[in-house]
């Protein structure tokens, strides 16, 4: 048997480049990327191939109609779930990440839609911003900078 293994979650991602970008962070790390219909793009379009660069063949990519059908079909535990939302109450340097944990992120205009947060306030976290200028992160590099938090002693740091 396979060792668990971490997951992206993407809920109705909008911008192919960032999509693109994370399924390249998720080929690099041995991950699986869980996209989570509508999208506000084509996975055939230029800018996700673009953005993975020759690697998007390789991503370990798993698809779902809906958040309901994902959960349905992964059945993953409460303490797996992690959503990373700007608002959350904990950072992402609070929690020990299982091995299997699911990192959720939401799209880039909206975040994670309220049904998907619905009675989750102690499992969400944020990447923390000093500058109260700045409203909001690319969620490519949110989302890399999460996964690298997360898997940091499995990656010996």
């Amino acid at each position: 048997m396979a060792d668990p293994c971490m997951k992206m979650v993407l809920v109705t991602p909008e911008i192919p480049y960032n999509t693109g970008a994370i399924g390249r962070t998720s080929v690099a790390l041995n991950l699986e990327l869980i996209l989570i219909k509508p999208y506000g793009f084509s996975l055939d379009e230029k800018a996700v191939r673009r953005a993975g660069t020759d690697y998007w063949k390789y991503v370990n990519l798993t698809e779902y109609d809906s958040w309901q059908c994902f959960l349905d079909d992964q059945k993953p535990s409460l303490d797996q779930l992690f959503f990373f939302e700007e608002h959350g109450s904990q950072t992402i340097y609070d929690p020990v990440y299982p091995q299997d944990a699911y990192l959720v992120f939401g799209c880039e205009s909206k975040g994670l839609p309220p049904e998907v947060l619905n009675g989750m306030d102690d499992r969400i976290f944020s990447l923390p911003m000093l500058d109260t200028r700045v409203r909001s992160l690319n969620l490519a590099n949110v989302a890399t900078a999460v996964i690298y938090q997360a898997m940091r002693g499995k990656l010996g740091g």
